[in-house]
C-alpha cells in the first residue's frame, strides 16, 4: 500500500482499490480511515526510530574508534541533520493546494516549546557523546535503556499517564533485562580509557538517560498545549525548531572548543581516510535525525511512554549490532535479556492494540445509537 502524504495530513490513507470497495456508511468509513492512518504512521515512526537507535551509536562509536577525539562534534551531529525535514514539510505544504490553509503552520506557542526542548536535547546529546567516547556501545546501550524507567516516572508525574497491567509488565520485563545485562558485563573498559574516565562516561550516560526520560513527557505536554488541533506537519515543524536550537547550542560549544578548525586535521589523521571521515559525519547526522523524527512522531501517534518503551526495546538490538560490527562478546545472559525486552515490547503493544480496539468499538456503538 503506497502512502499518500496529502491524505496523511487530512487523516485519510486509502489506495484507489480500497476507495472503490470502502464501506458506504460515512461514520464507519471515517473511523476505519482514522484507524488505518494511525497505525501506518505508528509503524513508520517505529521504523525511523529503529534506524536511528541502532545506527546512530554505531556510527558515533566508529568515529571514536578510528581516531576521532572531539566531544562536541558527535553531539552536534545528533541534530545537525535537521535541514532534511524541509523535504517532507515542503511536500506537505505544496500538496495542500491553493489557497494555503493557515492551519498548516505550527502555532508560535508550540515552536517556542520546541526551542526549550531543543536546548535540553543539545545538553543531552553532548552528555551522550561524552559517555560514548569512554564506553563500549553495549554498556552505553545498557545504561541508556534505563530511560524507560525515567520516562514512566516523569509521564506519571507530568502528564498523569496511568499505568495498565500491560505497560507495567513491559516496564518490569525490560528493567529486568537491563539488570541482567548489568550483571553479565565484566572487563568491558576500552583500551586506553582510565578508571576515572570510565566512571565519568558511566555517570553522564545515566544522566543522559534521565534527561531523555524527562524530555519525552515534556514533549507530550507541548503537543497538548498548542491551543488547536495538532497535525503531522506541525510535529515536523516542531522537530525542525527543536533540532535547530540543539544544533545552535552545540555549535557554540564547538566554537569555544575550536572544533571546526580541528576537523581538517582530524580528518587527515583518521585511520579510515579523509573521505570516510566526512562520510561517517554525514551519515551520523542523517541517521540521528531519523531517530528524533521517530521519537516525536511516536509521541504524536501514541504517548511519551510508548516512545520510551520502543526506545528501550531497541537498545538490546543495538547491542547485537555492536556484537556483529565490533565483535563484542554476546553470552547467554545477553540473549535472555534480549528475550525479556522483546517480551515486554510485545506486551505493551498488545495492550495498546486492545485499548485501541475497545475505543473504536465504543465509538462505533455510540455512532449507531445516534
Amino acid at each position: 500500500m503506497a502512502l499518500n502524504i496529502e491524505r496523511i495530513e487530512h487523516g485519510v490513507v486509502l489506495t484507489n482499490e480500497e476507495s472503490r470497495t470502502a464501506p458506504l456508511h460515512p461514520m464507519k468509513s471515517s473511523s476505519l480511515k482514522s484507524l488505518i492512518t494511525k497505525w501506518w504512521l505508528l509503524l513508520l515512526n517505529v521504523a525511523l526510530l529503529a534506524v536511528g537507535t541502532i545506527g546512530g551509536p554505531l556510527l558515533l562509536r566508529l568515529y571514536f574508534l578510528h581516531g576521532g577525539s572531539r566531544r562536541w562534534i558527535p553531539g552536534w551531529l545528533q541534530t545537525a541533520g535537521f535541514p532534511i525535514l524541509l523535504v517532507p514539510i515542503g511536500i506537505l505544504y505544496v500538496r495542500q493546494g491553493s489557497p494555503r490553509n493557515r492551519k498548516f503552520f505550527a502555532s508560535p506557542k508550540l515552536l517556542l516549546c520546541g526551542v526549550f526542548i531543543g536546548l535540553i536535547t543539545g545538553i543531552d546529546s553532548f552528555m551522550y557523546s561524552l559517555g560514548l567516547s569512554y564506553l563500549p556501545v553495549s554498556t552505553s546501550s545498557l545504561l541508556l535503556s534505563t530511560q524507560l524507567v525515567f520516562t514512566a516516572v516523569f509521564a506519571l508525574i507530568i502528564v498523569r499517564h496511568k499505568f495498565t497491567p500491560y505497560s507495567t509488565n513491559a516496564v518490569v520485563l525490560m528493567t529486568l533485562g537491563s539488570i541482567l545485562l548489568g550483571i553479565s558485563k565484566s572487563g568491558d573498559r576500552p583500551a586506553g580509557v582510565t578508571n576515572a574516565q570510565y566512571w565519568l562516561g558511566f555517570i553522564v550516560t545515566l544522566g543522559a538517560a534521565a534527561l531523555l526520560g524527562f524530555m519525552l513527557p515534556i514533549t507530550e505536554v507541548s503537543y497538548t498545549k498548542v491551543g488547536k488541533a495538532l497535525t503531522y506537519s506541525s510535529v515536523l515543524q516542531f522537530q525542525f525548531v527543536a533540532a535547530l536550537s540543539a544544533t545552535l547550542f552545540c555549535t557554540i560549544g564547538m566554537v569555544i572548543n575550536k572544533d571546526f578548525s580541528a576537523m581538517p586535521r582530524e580528518a587527515r589523521k583518521y585511520e579510515l581516510g579523509t573521505a570516510k571521515y566526512y562520510l561517517v559525519l554525514l551519515a551520523s547526522a542523517i541517521v540521528w535525525q531519523l531517530l528524533f523524527i521517530g521519537n516525536m512522531g511516536l509521541i504524536f501517534c501514541s504517548s511519551s511512554l510508548t516512545s520510551g518503551v520502543v526506545n528501550a526495546t531497541l537498545l538490546p538490538v543495538t547491542e547485537i549490532a555492536a556484537v556483529i560490527v565490533y565483535h563484542e562478546k554476546f553470552n547467554g545472559q545477553k540473549g535472555m535479556s534480549l528475550a525479556l525486552c522483546v517480551w515486554g515490547f510485545a506486551s505493551y503493544f498488545y495492550g495498546t492494540y486492545k485499548a485501541t480496539k475497545k475505543q473504536q468499538l465504543g465509538k462505533g456503538i455510540e455512532e449507531e445509537t445516534k
